[in-house]
């Protein structure tokens, strides 16, 4: 069946050309096309769309007003379609907030190179988005907070999590839980380039961590935690008997750069039974194969639950695997991994 989608821009142009670039494989249709949140509204309505397109600047209402409006009154998935600036990178990371399930880089007003490499990752991206929880998501009661008094762990220790679809507000659900005592946190969170940085700080406002973008050869500190940067590989390794980050551009793993695989797989080599790590949301498989090296090198591993999960795809294939030594809902697993330092913390 094919997916219905409602794209809303106000330049007619990006209208028309994302209207194009959507049904080139045949299995999306765009049902409609808004200039503003108000006809977007109505169309809404009118047409009942599986996904819709949102920018954010528009005439009459911004576009992130009416995601908060349209997530609390009419849930149902959108991908942002954000421009690649400074402002726009931090707009887009409020909108994932907000409940935006994914976004994509606009092409450029020239619309040279690149159009089709950006068709097939809005299409995909659409696909995800058709594919996740949303209105699930909305529908959960906000469980009651338990507190993570400590996460205090032995020299060493580290925590490795990776995420995909829908791990913008997961890994912050994590972090906002984490006590600042906690060994250093490494995080793959599939992103392009230009959008890592405003993540980062943008936790770095929400949490009590220390939150970074990631850079090579940066020490790994206790309660701070880094992120990889969009495009490029995170890794962890032992230099000097301290544990650094290597960020490099070899190539894409899993079909992605910055890869799960490739950041569970370091820290399964290097800090092996003294890491504990998480997967979260996500669309495919990328973290599977490197969560289950962890584990079996001794590391105590979560994966977050089918329901509570956005996408439970990337988690579901690291069950099915073997990789997870148990999954809980996000909400539980700053405890659990709290826990598993405090275990690592009796027996040293």
């Amino acid at each position: 069946m094919s997916i219905k989608v409602l794209v809303v821009d106000d330049s007619a142009l990006i209208r028309e050309v994302l209207s194009r670039v959507l049904v080139k494989d045949g299995d999306i249709v765009v049902v409609g096309t808004a200039e503003d949140p108000i006809e977007a509204r109505e169309k809404i309505k009118r047409l009942s769309p599986d996904v819709v397109t949102l920018d954010i600047e528009m005439p009459n209402m911004n576009g992130l007003a009416f995601l908060e409006k349209l997530m609390r009154l009419h849930p149902l998935p959108v991908v942002m379609v954000s421009t690649l600036t400074t402002k726009g990178a931090s707009e887009t990371v409020l909108a994932l907030e907000l409940g935006a399930v994914d976004f994509v880089a606009k092409p450029s007003a020239d619309l040279t190179g690149g159009i089709d490499a950006f068709g097939i990752n809005l299409r995909e991206k659409i696909r995800n988005a058709a594919a996740s929880d949303v209105r699930g998501r909305a529908m959960r009661a906000e469980p009651p907070r338990v507190a993570v008094r400590t996460a205090a762990a032995p020299a060493g220790a580290l925590i490795a999590i990776g995420a995909s679809t829908g791990g913008v507000e997961a890994i912050r659900a994590v972090l906002t839980e984490m006590p600042v005592d906690c060994p250093p946190i490494v995080i793959a969170q599939h992103m392009p380039p230009g959008f890592t940085g405003r993540f980062a700080a943008r936790l770095n406002e929400l949490t009590e961590l220390t939150v970074v973008e990631a850079a090579d050869r940066m020490p790994l500190m206790p309660g701070h935690a880094y992120v990889a940067p969009g495009d490029y590989h995170l890794r962890v390794e032992r230099s000097s008997g301290q544990l650094k980050c290597r960020v490099t551009q070899d190539e894409l793993t899993s079909g992605h750069r910055p890869s799960v695989d490739v950041l569970f797989a370091s820290v399964a080599n290097q800090v092996k039974a003294m890491a504990v790590g998480a997967i979260l949301t996500g669309m495919g498989r990328d973290g599977a194969r490197g969560l289950k090296m962890m584990r079996d090198a001794g590391a105590y591993t979560v994966g977050q639950s089918p329901s509570s999960a956005l996408v439970y795809g990337m988690p579901r294939v690291a069950f099915e695997e073997g990789a997870v030594v148990e999954q809980a809902p996000v909400e539980a697993i700053a405890g659990k991994l709290a826990a598993a330092l405090m275990r690592l913390r009796s027996a040293a």
